[in-house]
């Protein structure tokens, strides 16, 4: 491709046994063979390192160009372009040049927007890694760390839970105790207390993140530009300091962003979300309360929904206390959440959610009489 010469100067390598330009930034041969066909067309192979109203900087052989998204402007907003995608462009030469097609993706990272519409909001494509941060200067919120989870599990990466400022935390047993505590929200999640401040964790998250495309996500505040600075070894993410008041951030990150790590990965920089809803999250969620479900299948009914039911293993396991209640009222909320947010777009879904209510409510009334007739 033009900008590469052919052979290596010192070496006479042929091209076919250099790297490919690309392969810092995810390229392989999985999607080489995507691309195949629009080569063939004469465009050209690119990652999207970030979106900007109608705008993309991808990343090609030649170098990071300027594109316009005009012709995969879909009706469906789970289709738009997105940081991390890889997309065909047009040639050198063009003006303008636009982004053609985006390659089928691999992952995807997707939250429900706050439109009445119901619209799913994709965040980042193509990820390995989906490392949550928390921050430890303010107190945990657990319930917040599941639904991360259960969207990070949904999307197809794994995930990785990162507590931020971990050097204010005054002793290592309250440390301890504060990994522990989201272990236990986060089953079969590696959690690691990380300082920017004095390096304590980041040769840990920096060998996890070598491995792939990883995403940085959280709430303002949490610490993700730090933690991109610190991993990319120079102050490339604007940093302002928190609220006093309530630990909160102040948003200097407005845009998604891609990065290529000097010790070899690629890392997406996010904004911080104040909202983080569900989009047909079912089995996310199954994934972060594995024990729940796990002990549902010892329910005497298969359609047990851990309420009042008889031989219900879930309710068992709370009244032994082998199970937090909390963990159960999370996972309940998580499900009604993610339920509601499918029946909007599915009215036979709507439709069945109508008829269950209908039968609660019966059953209640009808419990509710035989009370009053009892006290009659």
């Amino acid at each position: 491709m033009k900008g590469f010469p052919l052979t290596s100067p010192s070496h006479s390598t042929p091209l076919s046994t250099a790297p490919h330009p690309l392969a810092p930034y995810g390229w392989d041969e999985g999607w080489e063979a995507a691309f195949a066909p629009h080569a063939g067309q004469g465009l050209v192979p690119g990652r999207v390192l970030r979106v900007d109203r109608g705008l993309c900087d991808v990343v090609t052989p030649a170098g990071v160009v300027r594109a316009d998204t005009e012709f995969v402007v879909p009706r469906d907003p789970m289709k738009v372009v997105c940081t991390g995608d890889w997309v065909a462009v047009d040639p050198e030469g063009a003006s303008p040049r636009y982004v053609r097609t985006v390659l089928p993706r691999r992952t995807a990272f997707v939250r429900s927007t706050s439109s009445k519409r119901s619209e799913g909001q994709i965040l980042a494509a193509n990820v390995d890694h989906a490392i949550v941060a928390v921050s430890l200067a303010v107190d945990l919120d657990l319930g917040r760390v599941e639904r991360f989870l259960a969207l990070a599990w949904e999307s197809g990466a794994q995930p990785l839970v990162v507590l931020t400022k971990a050097d204010l935390v005054p002793d290592a047993t309250g440390l301890a105790y504060l990994v522990q505590d989201v272990e236990t929200t986060a089953p079969g999640v590696q959690v690691l207390p990380v300082s920017a401040v004095t390096g304590d964790g980041l040769d840990v998250l920096a060998a996890v993140v070598r491995d792939g495309t990883s995403v940085l996500l959280g709430q303002s505040g949490a610490g993700k530009s730090t933690l991109t600075n610190a991993l990319l070894g120079e102050d490339v993410m604007a940093v302002r300091a928190t609220r006093d008041t309530d630990g909160k951030g102040r948003h200097t990150t407005t845009t998604r962003n891609l990065f290529t790590l000097p010790g070899g990965g690629v890392l997406i920089d996010t904004p911080g979300l104040r909202g983080v809803g569900l989009w047909d999250a079912e089995s996310g969620v199954g994934q972060v309360f594995s024990e729940i479900e796990e002990l549902a299948e010892r329910c005497r009914f298969h359609d047990c929904a851990h309420h009042r039911e008889p031989g219900c293993a879930v309710l068992a396991a709370v009244d032994a206390g082998e199970l937090p209640e909390r963990r159960l009222e999370s996972y309940r909320k998580l499900l009604r959440e993610n339920q509601w947010i499918t029946a909007r777009t599915d009215a036979r879904l709507r439709a069945e959610i109508r008829r269950e209510w209908k039968r609660k409510n019966a059953e209640g009334r009808a419990a509710a009489e035989i009370k009053r007739g009892r006290w009659r």
